[in-house]
């Protein structure tokens, strides 16, 4: 009994409108957090590239675990990269940053492919494009705070 009046209260009462620019609304945004990820895409796509095959059949479980786990790294560290860019993407950039980058989805729209491609791929060169473009939403992010920020490499 005193639930339902309580929950009739609680439905009469008006709920005031909040604004969030996700689930939580820090307000802080950097697509360093994105250029690590590509960068490790990177990273273990030259190691996969560069693994060479077992020298004796005992090694080859060794080798089979290194080249998975290798794989698994790759497509892990694409996936928080894609979700990273979708973040910046979705929730910091608004409409009005179209007017000074037109080609903004377009932009993250292929930088998204890349992640994907990356994932499936052991493609160095595709891994090299996903790296560009995170460092041209990296200009792009910090031309819209009216900020420069060098573009740092950590590898």
């Amino acid at each position: 009994m005193l639930r339902t009046a309580l929950s009739a209260i609680v439905r009469s009462l008006p709920a005031s409108t909040v604004e969030a620019h996700c689930d939580g609304p820090c307000g802080v945004y950097d697509p360093a957090s994105a250029r690590v990820h590509a960068e490790a895409v990177l990273a273990m796509t030259k190691k996969l590239k560069a693994l060479e095959a077992p020298a004796s059949a005992g090694d080859h479980h060794a080798a089979l675990n290194t080249f998975t786990r290798f794989v698994a790294v790759k497509e892990d560290e694409a996936q928080k990269t894609k979700k990273e860019l979708l973040i910046l993407w979705t929730d910091y950039f608004k409409p009005e940053h179209l007017a000074t980058f037109p080609d903004l989805h377009d932009t993250f729209w292929k930088a998204a492919k890349l992640c994907s491609a990356c994932k499936v791929h052991i493609d160095q060169g595709k891994a090299e494009e996903l790296l560009a473009a995170v460092e041209k939403i990296h200009g792009m992010f910090w031309q819209s705070k009216g900020r420069t920020d060098a573009w740092v490499t950590a590898s």
